[in-house]
Order: C-alpha cells, then sequence, then structure tokens
C-alpha cells in the first residue's frame, strides 16, 4: 500500500544527495579558492563532459535522476551524450548532436535572459 510512495520518496533522497554533494563541491571550491563563479561553472560542466566521455555519469544519472541532470555538470553531461549520439552519423552528426540536444535549454536560456533583461534594470556590482 505504501510502497509506490516510498518509491517516490527514495527517488527524492536520491536526488537530493547527489545534487546536494554537487553543490557542496561547489561551495567548498568557493570558499577555499580564489576562482569566480565563471570559472567553477566552466569546470563543473566540463567534468560533466569528461564523465559523460568515460561513461560515468550516465550511472549517476540513472542512480540520481534529476539530482544529476539539473546541475550545471549535468549540462556538460547532456552535450556529451549527444556528441557521442550524433558521432554515429558522422563527424557532421558529432559537432552538431551536442547543439540538437541541448537546443530546449539553451533556446529558454536566452529567450528567458532577453525578458529579463527588459523588465529589469542591470546594475554593476559595487565592491
Amino acid at each position: 500500500m505504501f510502497q509506490p510512495y516510498l518509491d517516490i520518496l527514495w527517488q527524492f533522497l536520491k536526488a537530493f544527495a547527489v545534487g546536494g554533494t554537487i553543490c557542496m563541491i561547489a561551495q567548498i571550491i568557493i570558499n577555499y579558492t580564489d576562482l569566480t563563479a565563471g570559472k567553477i561553472l566552466v569546470m563543473f560542466m566540463l567534468a560533466g563532459v569528461v564523465l559523460q566521455g568515460l561513461g560515468l555519469y550516465e550511472y549517476l544519472v540513472e542512480f540520481a535522476g534529476a539530482g544529476a541532470t539539473v546541475p550545471i555538470s549535468g549540462f556538460g553531461y547532456l552535450l556529451a551524450n549527444g556528441a557521442i549520439q550524433g558521432a554515429r552519423r558522422g563527424w557532421i552528426g558529432a559537432l552538431t548532436g551536442a547543439l540538437s540536444t541541448a537546443s530546449a535549454g539553451i533556446s529558454a536560456a536566452v529567450i528567458f535572459s532577453f525578458l529579463m533583461a527588459m523588465i529589469f534594470r542591470s546594475k554593476s556590482k559595487k565592491n
């Protein structure tokens, strides 16, 4: 009777644990290094690309679901996965596969960024 609810709870716990661990690693890097946020984002995205290139990130996605795909490392996984699948069609597919799999996310980011830029005024950060 409660089994479906326990399964859902278990999925939430796995996603929270994996996503939280990724965020915790990022926070430790922020606290103990002088790296900028942009460099950390690129580092995590490239980590997702490399781990998927080695075939390891797929196991994390199967285990944690959104806990592994929502962080920026999941975007790197998506790009690498698209390039790997596109490479089966040839070298042009390897170049375009990554963009075709990530096109919805990239389009949403551009559209919402534009809308927010139209609504809010940007301010320079004062140190």
